[in-house]
């Protein structure tokens, strides 16, 4: 209260004018400024860069080569790959690493056509489902039904290693095998034990480091067809797998060239950066979601194994190799686990022709565990890094319909093939041949772990016609096995098949030796794989708009907090 000229005038608190002020404005420009505050929000917590592709008047950036000064390779075959020397634009309405990782794994727009299934048998009892796609199968016109590649014949293979819970129906390596047939080559996806609609038939899992089925795979086809040049693609953790195999074997890895996708590099320092930021928390926890629904389709096995318990529980990543994978490979401590299996100790030891590619901002696998001095050193390898990419994405052009990467592979193998710089092996392993009864080929529906880490019942694209089997005796001389495994000397390779799209509600024709752990699983893992997609979302929705709805929430009923007192004074 003050007084002026005998006149008592109540003088009314700043705060209270601001507060009468700020009601008089609209509630829709509140709404609006709000709408802004969140769009700035998220620009920023989705990592977006359309804004900076438009100021640079959407040119993309340049990609970044990291190679030795004297390297051949960079020389006589990189040089010469335009992709590598030009630049790299994110389709605009997917500039985020965040955004186009995600788009890959629920959408991916993948191209449409059928492989043809062979299935490879170890000697320790294992299966291995190796689904290829024929040059023959994209050219157009009728396909023939027993096509089949004869031994003579020089057309190049390319054999992929998929990701982590990844298999040959994930989008991006259809994206991969079809560029790859439509330039003229023939393709083969050697997915990992237990997917792809493979069940586990003996005691050895795959993991981040296991690269002896990588090995048995790469040394037949390199002896049953001797004639053609062999190239091998690894995806994530199969990149890791690619260049820890490269390392091990050195010069007598009997292949031309490789070329390593979004490699993790280090996977200890990979595991500390997922659980770093609530971003990449959400990666990890989709990614545990799929290593859980994998080992439920294999349950008998991690049951009797390894910590069932543990694996149910998992939350993480690194839990899930606490209770599975350290148990069942015998490692001391999960850190054991990533030390020993990381590919970045054994980058110095390449000895072919191998281009590795990684994004800057991929969300999954650091910036920081790439091995660059280690890269620069080897005279073999050149390392392209881009600025945006996200994991596995690198989407472009407006309509989203290609990956870059892909391209860049499918050139740098090209140029490579007709180069002098081709990696010739030293050793020649091999192999003896001998009858054994035939065995049926898997067909859909089956089971399809993806990448996104989402269990989810697929149609196959794979039907069948009888055909006879040829077993193929195997010895593998390049490397001891582990406990789990003994080495392979026998592989049962089927003749190649023409597929067809099937209707999910198929039945599926497994051979009773492999079937059962999965047929006991897949109507359950049916019925559970809309929640989970709908869970997953929902959880990644919360967890990223949480910050703005929790301030809302707690403006709003602070607001009603403070106004109660008042209300009830007037009232009295």
């Amino acid at each position: 209260m003050a007084t002026e000229g005998g006149i008592e005038i109540e003088i009314e608190s700043p705060y209270a004018l601001l507060c009468r002020a700020a009601s008089l404005i609209p509630t829709s420009h509140y709404l609006f400024g709000l709408l802004i505050a969140s769009l700035v929000f998220l620009y920023g917590f989705f990592e977006c860069h359309v804004i900076q592709d438009a100021l640079t008047g959407f040119r993309g950036s340049p990609v970044q080569l990291t190679f030795h000064s004297s390297s051949q390779i960079y020389q006589g075959v990189a040089s010469k790959c335009k992709t590598l020397h030009g630049r790299y634009l994110a389709t605009p309405w997917l500039a985020s690493p965040h955004v186009q990782t995600t788009f890959l794994n629920f959408f991916g727009r993948p191209p449409r056509f059928s492989y043809r299934r062979q299935m490879f048998h170890t000697s320790d009892g294992g299966n291995l489902a190796l689904d290829w796609l024929l040059k023959s199968d994209v050219t157009g016109g009728t396909v023939q039904l027993n096509t089949k590649i004869s031994k003579d014949d020089t057309t190049p293979i390319v054999m992929v290693i998929p990701g982590l819970t990844s298999d040959s129906t994930s989008p991006y390596l259809k994206h991969l095998a079809f560029n790859i047939a439509k330039h003229g080559w023939n393709v083969v996806v050697g997915n990992h034990r237990g997917l792809g609609g493979t069940s586990i038939t003996s005691d050895c899992f795959y993991n981040a480091g296991w690269t002896e089925d990588a090995r048995v795979i790469i040394n037949y086809l390199r002896q049953e067809y001797p004639e053609a040049p062999l190239y091998v693609v690894g995806t994530s953790i199969g990149a890791n797998v690619l260049v820890k195999y490269l390392g091990e074997d050195g010069e007598n890895v009997p292949i031309a060239g490789a070329v390593a996708i979004c490699s993790p590099w280090d996977l200890l320092i990979g595991d500390r950066f997922i659980n770093r930021k609530l971003r990449q928390k959400v990666y990890d926890r989709a990614l545990t979601i799929g290593l859980q629904g994998y080992a439920q389709l294999h349950q008998p096995q991690y049951s009797r194994l390894a910590d069932w318990e543990g694996i149910k529980k998992s939350r993480s990543i690194r839990d899930f190799d606490n209770y599975a994978t350290c148990i069942v490979g015998k490692f001391e401590t999960v850190d054991t686990y990533y030390r020993r299996c990381s590919s970045a100790s054994y980058v110095s030891k390449v000895s072919v022709p191998l281009l590795c590619v990684s994004a800057l901002d991929d969300p999954v696998c650091t910036r920081e565990a790439i091995p660059w001095d280690e890269c620069r050193a080897n005279k073999n390898i050149v390392l392209a890094t881009t600025q945006h990419g996200g994991h596995l994405a690198f989407f472009e052009g407006i309509t989203a319909k290609n990956l870059w990467w892909v391209r860049a592979t499918v050139e740098f193998l090209s140029v490579l093939h007709s180069s002098p710089h081709v990696h010739h092996p030293k050793k020649i392993l091999e192999t003896g041949h001998h009858s054994l009864p035939d065995s049926s080929i898997d067909q859909g529906p089956f089971v399809n772990v993806g990448g996104d880490g989402l269990v989810a019942a697929v149609g196959s694209e794979h039907t069948t016609n009888n055909s006879e089997e040829d077993t193929h005796n195997l010895q593998n001389q390049n490397a001891s096995l582990s406990e789990h495994a003994s080495e392979p000397k026998t592989a049962i390779i089927p003749e190649t098949a023409q597929h067809s799209n099937q209707p999910e509600s198929g039945v599926s024709n497994l051979s009773p030796a492999s079937s059962s752990p999965v047929k006991r699983r897949l109507n359950e893992l049916i019925s559970r794989h809309s929640n989970l997609s709908i869970w997953l979302l929902a959880y990644i929705a919360i967890t990223t708009s949480w910050p703005v709805v929790g301030s809302i929430i707690k403006m709003f009923y602070g607001r009603k907090i403070r106004n109660a007192p008042m209300s009830a004074g007037i009232n009295r």
